[in-house]
């Protein structure tokens, strides 16, 4: 890479400005400019696109992304220390980047950028969720047409868990719901300076033209987070907070989805409210979560999906059902259920 822009190895790069990366800024260096342009190709065509890049550091995927040929590159920088080495970069491709020294989570990105956009960044630690929940929380279609972004080994495979796994959560929902995200590069610690303490991953999403289930985005985004929050208890105690009767809400919830969508894939949870009382939020999938389970039948039993459900009643104390509190004994989804202590 360094024949092709004209610039030193990013390691006399980094001796020569004095660089170290920091710890509270969540820095890890990527040095390998073989990589950084492999990065790159991995964002897909960037020549008739502007590439968005968060924490460029020394600037080693911004390298990669100009020569991999993108229209213009806006690299922000909050670390003032790094700006004598991006404005290397800046000269020998005139004209086709833009540094910003700024907080990337106050910045107006869309207005500096003409589209078709990609972001293409390996986003540091300490802010690197927080900016991805924003992307895709914003109005849809977004800004953006697609997000190559490195995070730490174990977020990338929360954000691609599926359902019923131990990892799916909040990241995974909000991810699949309105993307298709796919790791597609893993890196070991010792590809960085100073190598973390974990693997690193490349995650790429690609942009849905519309979300998998109809849904309000604050509502989703309050609702997943209040759930997920504490994983173990109940959703209905989890929520509780969200309106004043919330298990009135629930139940009356779950029977306005079970009249509008029966049959439906998406069953419109969200539209309606957040999932009944009694479950936990383990292993939801997008579209659970975007509607609301099966109302009770006349028998006392309950459907769910179109199966039947034991009985929950206090007057039942051996019932089980996937997700609900379960009584000594018996079997739930084909598992021993757990006694409720």
């Amino acid at each position: 890479m360094a024949s092709i822009d004209g610039l030193p190895p990013l390691r006399e790069v980094i001796r020569a400005h004095g660089l170290s990366a920091k710890k509270q800024l969540g820095q890890n260096f990527l040095l390998d400019l073989n990589l950084t342009a492999k990065i790159a190709r991995l964002a897909g065509d960037l020549t008739n696109s502007d590439v968005l890049e968060v924490g460029p550091g020394p600037g080693g995927l911004t390298r990669g992304l100009l020569a991999e040929g993108a229209r213009r590159v806006l690299a922000i920088e909050k670390d003032a220390r790094c700006l004598p080495a991006l404005a290397e970069v800046a000269a020998a491709w005139p004209g086709r980047l833009e540094v910003l020294n700024a907080d990337a989570l106050e910045v107006d990105v869309a207005a500096r950028l003409t589209p078709p956009i990609r972001i293409v960044a390996n986003l540091p630690y300490n802010v690197g969720t927080e900016l991805l929940t924003r992307w895709l929380s914003s109005d849809w279609p977004p800004f953006w047409e697609s997000l190559t972004l490195m995070f730490q080994k174990e977020v990338a495979e929360r954000i691609v868990a599926k359902p019923g796994s131990k990892a799916y959560g909040r990241l995974a929902l909000l991810s699949q719901w309105r993307t298709d995200p796919k790791i597609v590069l893993t890196l070991p610690p010792d590809a960085f300076t100073p190598p973390p303490s974990i693997h690193s991953a490349v995650v790429h999403f690609t942009r849905l033209e519309a979300p998998r289930h109809p849904a309000d985005p604050k509502v989703l985004a309050r609702v997943t987070a209040m759930a997920f929050n504490q994983r173990r208890k109940m959703l209905r105690s989890s929520l509780k907070g969200l309106v004043p009767d919330i298990e009135t809400v629930l139940r009356e919830g779950g029977d306005r989805a079970h009249a509008a969508g029966r049959g439906d894939p998406a069953r419109r949870l969200l539209r309606f409210g957040p999932p009944i009382g009694g479950l936990r939020p383990f292993g939801r999938s997008v579209a659970r979560s975007a509607s609301l389970p099966c109302p009770w039948s006349g028998d006392g039993s309950r459907r769910r999906c179109g199966r039947a459900v034991a009985d929950r009643r206090p007057e039942a104390p051996g019932a089980m059902a996937c997700g609900l509190r379960r009584g000594a004994g018996g079997e739930a989804c084909g598992r021993p259920a757990r006694p409720v202590r």
